[in-house]
């Protein structure tokens, strides 16, 4: 008379096995971004950038700041500056914290250097000085990655590598989505009302998913 439990063949432990390591890597597709603090009703949000954040291609009530204010019914102070580099956002940076006093800065600065082929390595650094400036002064800090130019468009590696050695959340996938849209463009840098409603709901979902709301 056999011992053997029932089911416990050799496909049974197979598909045991597959199993685990599918419950494996459902859990790593679902690893949550860093923390970040909740943010009071009276939060202010600073979206610091350059044309992405003004709203260019649908015009500043149309920007992903003035849907992501809606979204969160929190107060987004939009500090996009049309063809700005990272350097003269560095240097711009102190001043708007300064008179803006917000608990979170969403910072998706970057994409005028990589058009204008400007080392990567110091674009990386601005971005480190801009995000240890918020941290210093007690605001947390969110990173949207800009794509890097190229035919096939996808988010350029220095925003992962600062993210993860800095712990800020990333959103890392929705410019490179919305700018490879035709429909969700204004032009081939640029986003259009729809797509920058895109890149708000992104965002608010990554605050959500952070805790912040």
């Amino acid at each position: 008379m056999s011992n053997r439990v029932p089911g416990d063949t050799l496909g049974g432990v197979v598909a045991r096995i597959v199993f685990i390591i599918a419950s494996c890597l459902l859990a790593g597709c679902a690893d949550q971004p860093p923390p970040l603090s909740p943010l009071p009703r009276d939060a202010v949000i600073l979206a610091f950038g350059d044309s992405l954040t003004r709203g260019t291609g649908a015009g500043s009530a149309a920007s992903y700041p003035a849907v992501l204010g809606d979204l969160t019914g929190r107060t987004v102070v939009n500090a996009g500056i049309p063809g700005e580099l990272s350097a003269a956002g560095l240097t711009r940076l102190p001043g708007v914290l300064e008179s803006t006093n917000p608990q979170l800065m969403i910072l998706c600065h970057g994409g005028n250097d990589m058009l204008r082929k400007h080392s990567l390595g110091q674009l990386a650094t601005n971005l480190r000085a801009m995000i240890t400036l918020a941290r210093q002064r007690g605001v947390e800090v969110v990173l949207v990655g800009v794509p890097a130019p190229g035919l096939l468009l996808g988010t350029a590696a220095i925003y992962r590598d600062i993210a993860a050695s800095m712990d800020v959340p990333l959103e890392d996938d929705v410019l490179a989505d919305v700018l490879g849209d035709a429909g969700l463009k204004s032009d081939p840098i640029h986003p259009n009302a729809a797509g920058y409603r895109v890149v708000a709901e992104a965002v608010y979902a990554l605050l959500r998913a952070a805790a912040a709301l």
